[in-house]
């Protein structure tokens, strides 16, 4: 029932947070889209935690997401307030379904997931971020920046996995970005941004931001890590999913293993392989890597790009032996992840990361409401058909 009112409910939530814990506000992005995403990123997290309240993974999962709530200065009070914000939401958004026992599971259910969060922020030994230094700043075409960051203290990391960056040029704003690298004896970094339109951050990173300028990075985190290495390989990297890919293969032509290593690269257009020459000399040094480029043909879509790898894969064969690296937009990953399962890889051997209209209204005077005076003197109407967030079949 939430769920097809997540819209409302979301903001329900935030308006209620904001107004009677006002000095909370600060916590928070100052920009209407980037509390577009925060309150997107809320009800992912909080739909994949109630869908896995039985899961064995969900302790963990929760302990490293209290450690990286540090980041945004939460603290035992603020676990608090949000708990008695998202109640009201909940139920706001339920309305006569609202009955006392389902009040109290959902009591017991939040405190059982704040009470993990805490714990999972005490028990780190990590700082809450790393200051880096950006010692050099790469930039492909226009929408694309690789950054090498220098931390001003040991960041520990896989390769494959990936880091949050924060910039002072968009305050109290959070993304995550891809570490392009496995781990070098100088301890720098490379993060891969496709810039966003309409992303302040990814914009700031790609188009502003400079050598001597200092960024924060929060925990490492992912799990595109190499698993085995007794079984054939397939790397496959869509866009900037590549960096995550390269990093992986960096590792790999650091101890070559004596088993073929497949690696496929999609791109939009052929401008888009900005790191073409390393993957060939890559090629070059690894005898048992094969690479295959994918590019949309001449004047065609550049969604082209997903069909003519689904035909190369079904060139290849073997699939039932290999271990899959997959990164890339989330539509390219699900749709990559189908194709390959219908090939006859197998699903437990198919790794990838899961990477989550502001309707806030206008006043008398044309100043636009905030989302406490929105919600709580609101115009009408000031939801949308919650059919819309139905689950459609098909």
């Amino acid at each position: 029932m939430v769920e097809r009112r997540a819209e409302h409910a979301v903001k329900y939530f935030y308006s209620h947070l904001f107004w009677h814990n006002p000095a909370i506000r600060a916590l928070f992005p100052t920009s209407a889209e980037d509390m577009q995403r925060q309150r997107d990123r809320l009800f992912a997290s909080l739909t994949h935690v109630i869908a896995h309240l039985e899961h064995e993974g969900l302790a963990s999962y929760l302990h490293d997401l209290g450690r990286d709530h540090r980041k945004f200065l939460a603290g035992p009070e603020h676990y608090a307030a949000v708990g008695a914000s998202l109640l009201a939401a909940l139920a706001e958004a339920s309305g006569s379904a609202w009955t006392p026992e389902v009040e109290k599971a959902w009591s017991e259910a939040y405190q059982a997931i704040a009470d993990a969060m805490t714990a999972g922020a005490a028990a780190s030994q990590d700082p809450p971020w790393w200051d880096a230094e950006i010692v050099r700043h790469l930039r492909y075409g226009q929408d694309i920046g690789v950054l090498t960051l220098r931390p001003h203290a040991p960041f520990p990391y896989l390769p494959g996995q990936y880091t949050s960056v924060s910039s002072e040029r968009v305050p109290r704003t959070w993304r995550t970005y891809s570490i392009g690298n496995a781990p070098r004896p100088d301890g720098t970094l490379d993060l891969h941004v496709s810039r966003i339109e309409r992303g302040r951050l990814s914009t700031a990173l790609v188009r502003e931001a400079g050598p001597g300028e200092v960024l924060r990075i929060g925990a490492a985190g992912g799990a595109l890590t190499l698993r085995r290495d007794d079984r054939p390989v397939s790397l496959i990297a869509a866009g900037t999913g590549w960096a995550p890919i390269r990093a992986l293969l960096e590792q790999l032509a650091a101890h070559p293993p004596d088993l073929d290593v497949r690696l496929f690269v999609v791109a939009r257009d052929a401008a888009h392989l900005y790191d073409r020459p390393l993957i060939e000399e890559y090629a070059a040094a690894f005898r048992r890597l094969a690479v295959t480029y994918i590019t949309p043909a001449p004047g065609q879509h550049r969604n082209e790009a997903t069909a003519r790898l689904a035909t190369a894969m079904g060139n290849r064969g073997l699939w039932p032996d290999q271990d899959v690296y997959l990164s890339g937009p989330p539509a390219f990953v699900g749709e990559t992840a189908h194709v390959l399962q219908e090939l006859g890889a197998r699903p437990a051997r198919i790794f990838h990361d899961s990477v989550p209209a502001d309707g806030t209204g206008h006043g008398p005077d044309g100043r636009p409401l905030g989302f406490g005076e929105w919600f709580l003197h609101r115009p009408d109407p000031h939801w949308l058909n919650p059919s819309g967030r139905a689950p459609r079949n098909g």
